[in-house]
């Protein structure tokens, strides 16, 4: 039996910490285990091994500074949802929208996996920390993992290292990640939360959602179960500060399903003039009711891992100009002299592409899939974004004056429309439905109900999950308004209507005058909707009929729809809230009435 060796001694005398690594080293059996401490050393020295052993590709010094490139296993590039588990003593509180795997079972069949699995290979102990240093609002994660490119992206992603370990001090709770790559088999992969105990074990994959055990596995899964003991939200959501040429600076939060649109929409350049955008977040938020009666927010994160195909400077310039240097992509094309490439990055004669995602020789005409996987992404630190300040590490979080829910649809939802109520929003968020993409896997294009762009993401019974919600919201004297919007819908002609991006901040604009009472709308059945001159459209060359489109409501059509949203809402049986029941009847009553 090969004995373990440290490489580095242990930055902390944490007894809990210490005590759970060496338990786990016991049943992995790495070679050796490296404390990452966060250093820019340390840094080098990963990026180096990777290099060597072929696992990064360094790029060009000159166009991509201190970056590289990595490609996952061909049959590892998602989210494996249908292997994602959610382990609670009863499987009623898991719910029925997570696959749900008894602590007995779990331990009979993923446990028994991790046992050598690490043989040969380097444990790095990477302590993390989730949201600003000092707040109060922060939490501390630990994962322990066999991959180095994990240990990378984590540095990235969260405040690691010795940051994390200060803020721990002697606290003996602290989520507890155990990850290992495994053969990589899909029939050997897993993903499993322990909500009551704050553990996740993930084991098989390398790929960034399944892999970086900070993101979606501890910042939504676990903080959710977190957040609802504690009375505040952890939330699929991004942070977007905006500031009105007269000076007044509200901050909304946005829950979309993986690309569609919320990284675009962070680091929005606003089309209107004298507007200005603080990118405080792109992916994560977590809410807490302040004594002021409204909610704050912090980006737990302290990086982007953010989809690559479709972003270049017409759509993202901000992303783009954060690309320039210190990053880690992952899954796209190689071009010549070691630059990088993805579908809509920009025009270039293909014969620049030598390599695809998978490494294959690429040949111009004869491909049959794209050059850069549809899921590829980029890890890169946040505050290399040009839209970012100083807001996202504030200890205090911001203030939030708007919800928006949105995803895709192609027909149906308008362009925007204004939620009755906080409690109508809680409403319109856990019935919103959006067209998948390919950042998980399975079809492409098919509408799947994600309440609140959660429905991957949330550690318990999403029936509690809303109650939860309404219960937050009594709690305060200053709710945020709530909106729906939907940027992808299509004319006859099947092309999306509205341009999107940079335009969106007309929208936005329209939002924040209802926040500060500035705005009229006028009624329909699902909600209230802008008045034709409501949306500023100076500059802009969008006929009259495609806004008429754009904000038109077909009431037989959201009648025809709702039938479904009820069986959807049937699912969570007793847990679901009353209060969601009525704003359901009262919808179906309105569009009746709007029939007649």
């Amino acid at each position: 039996m090969t004995k373990t060796k440290t490489m580095n001694e242990a930055p902390t005398t944490n007894r809990a910490l210490r005590a759970w690594v060496q338990a786990i080293a016991e049943h992995t059996r790495p070679a050796r285990i490296r404390w990452c401490d966060g250093s820019e050393e340390e840094r080098i020295t990963l990026e180096r091994d990777m290099a060597l052993s072929g696992s990064f590709i360094e790029l060009d010094p000159r166009t991509h500074p201190r970056s590289f490139l990595h490609r996952s296993d061909p049959t590892d590039v998602a989210r494996t949802e249908h292997l994602t588990f959610i382990s609670t003593p009863r499987r009623e509180d898991a719910g029925p929208t997570n696959h749900w795997m008894s602590r007995e079972e779990a331990q009979a069949r993923v446990w028994p996996l991790f046992a050598g699995a690490m043989k040969d290979r380097t444990m790095y102990v990477v302590p993390y920390l989730m949201g600003p240093a000092g707040s109060p609002f922060s939490r501390v994660g630990v994962e322990l993992t066999d991959s180095p490119y994990v240990a990378l992206n984590l540095r990235i992603m969260t405040r690691m290292g010795r940051a994390a370990l200060g803020h721990l001090g002697a606290a003996e709770s602290f989520v507890r990640g155990i990850h290992s790559l495994g053969d990589l088999s899909p029939d050997r992969r897993f993903v499993v939360h322990f909500p009551e105990t704050l553990e996740i074990w993930s084991i098989g994959s390398g790929y960034g959602g399944n892999a970086l055990l900070s993101k979606k596995c501890h910042a939504l899964r676990i903080a959710s179960a977190q957040a609802r003991a504690e009375g505040w939200l952890a939330e699929h959501m991004l942070i977007l500060g905006l500031t009105s040429p007269e000076g007044r600076t509200h901050y909304v939060t946005a829950a979309f399903p993986s690309a569609c649109g919320k990284t675009n929409l962070a680091m929005l350049v606003p089309s209107l003039p004298g507007w200005k955008i603080e990118t405080v977040g792109d992916d994560i938020c977590w809410m807490h009711p302040g004594s002021d009666g409204r909610l704050w927010a912090i980006n737990p994160e302290n990086g982007m891992f953010g989809v690559a195909p479709g972003t270049s400077l017409k759509t993202n310039p901000n992303a783009m100009k954060a690309l320039a240097h210190d990053v880690i992509f992952t899954n796209v094309a190689l071009r010549a002299g070691r630059r990088v490439w993805w579908e809509g990055m920009s025009q270039l004669d293909e014969h620049e592409i030598i390599e695809d995602w998978r490494g294959a020789k690429w040949t111009n005409g004869a491909a049959t899939s794209p050059a850069a996987h549809p899921n590829s992404r980029f890890t890169v630190p946040l505050r290399q974004c040009p839209s970012a300040a100083g807001s996202f590490d504030l200890a205090t979080g911001v203030p939030i004056s708007a919800i928006l829910f949105g995803g895709r649809r192609s027909k149906l939802a308008p362009l925007v429309y204004e939620a009755r109520s906080f409690r109508h929003g809680v409403y319109v968020g856990a019935t919103m439905a959006s067209e998948t993409t390919a950042a998980a896997t399975g079809a492409v294009g098919v509408l799947r109900n994600d309440p609140m762009a959660m429905l991957p993401f949330c550690g318990y019974n999403m029936g509690d999950y809303f109650a939860h919600w309404m219960a937050v919201g009594k709690g305060l004297s200053r709710p945020p308004k709530i909106f729906h919007v939907n940027w992808f819908r299509t004319g006859d002609d099947g092309r999306i209507l509205w341009p999107g991006f940079g335009d969106n901040i007309r929208v936005l604009k329209w939002i924040l005058e209802r926040v500060e009472g500035t705005a009229t709308a006028r009624e329909s059945a699902i909600g209230l909707l802008p008045h034709e001159r409501g949306i500023d459209l100076t500059g802009m060359d969008l006929s009259k009929d495609a806004l008429f489109q754009l904000l038109a409501v077909d009431s037989g059509a959201w009648l025809r729809e709702a039938d479904g949203v009820l069986e959807f809402l049937r699912k969570f049986a007793d847990r679901l809230p009353a209060a969601l029941l009525a704003e359901h009847r009262s919808l179906v009553k309105r569009l009746h009435d709007s029939l007649h």
